[in-house]
């Protein structure tokens, strides 16, 4: 593999197992990553604490106040929060990104023809650290990532929307 260039891909049962977790905290007031593990485990799918973690992490969930001291997750702010709207998001990366490639601090996605605009706004709706801005053409976009070091999390965030 080409020094620079980054193939990572998340597997359904990540990609499942994320989505459900976005659901519920957007349905139920979760405060702990062990509650997220139980209502996980209820519906026959087994995780660790540790699995859960990097979940809330990947997903960058915040803890928002609900009153008497109390804190549940939520989604990052500048994110698609609805799950029909992340499915869909998730669908258009799936359906229109053919390479995602870096140079330095920049990132360059490849698209099929006529998609990078709306691909490119679906990447600014998410809100993923990192980006500085996104350029698109007519199949592909051009991301500007500080700092340098956040060019792997900027890929790795992409391709596991992909997923």
């Amino acid at each position: 593999m080409a020094r620079g260039i980054f193939i990572l891909a998340a597997s359904p049962m990540k990609s499942k197992r994320q989505t459900l977790i976005l659901e519920m905290i957007t349905k139920e007031a979760i405060d702990t990553q062990e509650q997220l593990a139980e209502r996980l485990k209820a519906m026959g799918i087994d995780v660790t604490q540790a699995t859960v973690s990097r979940d809330v992490k990947e997903l960058r969930l915040i803890k928002v106040p609900i009153g008497d001291g109390r804190y549940r997750y939520a989604p990052p702010p500048d994110t698609l929060q609805n799950p029909e709207e992340l499915k869909r998001a998730k669908r258009i990366l799936r359906d229109a990104v053919l390479n995602i490639d870096s140079s330095l601090n920049l990132v360059v996605i490849k698209t099929l023809a006529g998609t990078a605009q709306g691909v490119a706004a679906v990447i600014d709706d998410m809100g993923i650290t990192g980006i500085l801005a996104t350029v698109a053409g007519d199949d592909s976009i051009l991301c500007v990532v500080k700092p340098i070091e956040a060019v792997y999390s900027v890929i790795q965030d992409i391709e596991g929307l992909r997923s």
